[in-house]
């Protein structure tokens, strides 16, 4: 019957190999983890970016608003009294 022992150079070789491959598990979700925070957080900056570009907007929109009310009603009023005006030299 043949010898059936292992050469001890092979089990350290097999050892050695799935120790590297357990020992590289913790590194490996780290740098998965650390990948997913990045992510998360540019995603969180553009929104963030974004959210700020549009309420710019929407406020210089309100401010020609006010703006526009403002020099219409002052349009109105100088309207309103040169009317006045030219009724009392009608008279």
């Amino acid at each position: 019957m043949a010898d059936k022992t292992v050469n001890s150079q092979i089990t350290d070789s097999v050892t050695q190999t799935n120790t590297q491959v357990l020992a590289s598990n913790p590194s490996m979700a780290m740098a998965n983890l650390y990948t997913s925070i990045g992510a998360a957080l540019s995603n969180m900056n553009n929104n963030a970016t974004n959210a700020n570009q549009q309420a710019q907007i929407t406020m210089q929109a309100a401010t020609v608003q006010g703006i526009n009310a403002l020099t219409s009603i002052g349009t109105a009023v100088l309207g309103r009294a040169a009317e006045e005006v030219v009724e009392k030299d009608t008279e």
